[in-house]
């Protein structure tokens, strides 16, 4: 049974790393897009894109970087991705451009690393 939550910890943390990767493309697709197009702005500097993914990174991250940290007793995994959680929610009270994307890319790598962490097995004291 053990195993099982195992697996399901391990899945979840790599969920979180490719919504932060999903994040870090549409930040950088949308500074390229926005500024050599002009198309598409109203959806994809769409507040609620925004909120939504945030609300789904801290969701995923509350349950596997949780689940781990009740785990391995490890707090490098729960403190980076609250950092990187942390950086993310500040980039939501900026208005768009540099600034904020900036903020947001810097959280997603925070949160993807500690999804990693919390991935990396851990030497055992013995």
């Amino acid at each position: 049974m053990t195993d099982t939550f195992l697996s399901i910890r391990q899945r979840l943390d790599r969920a979180g790393i490719a919504v932060a990767g999903l994040c870090a493309l549409h930040c950088v697709a949308t500074i390229v897009v926005v500024s050599a197009l002009g198309l598409g702005g109203h959806f994809l500097l769409a507040p609620e894109i925004h909120r939504i993914g945030l609300a789904l990174a801290l969701i995923i991250a509350a349950v596997a970087i949780g689940w781990g940290a009740l785990k391995h007793r490890r707090a490098a995994p729960f403190v980076t991705a609250m950092t990187g959680l942390t950086f993310m929610g500040g980039a939501l009270a900026m208005p768009h451009g540099a600034g904020e994307a900036v903020l947001t890319l810097i959280g997603v790598l925070l949160v993807s690393a500690g999804h990693l962490l919390n991935l990396r097995p851990f030497a055992r004291k013995g």
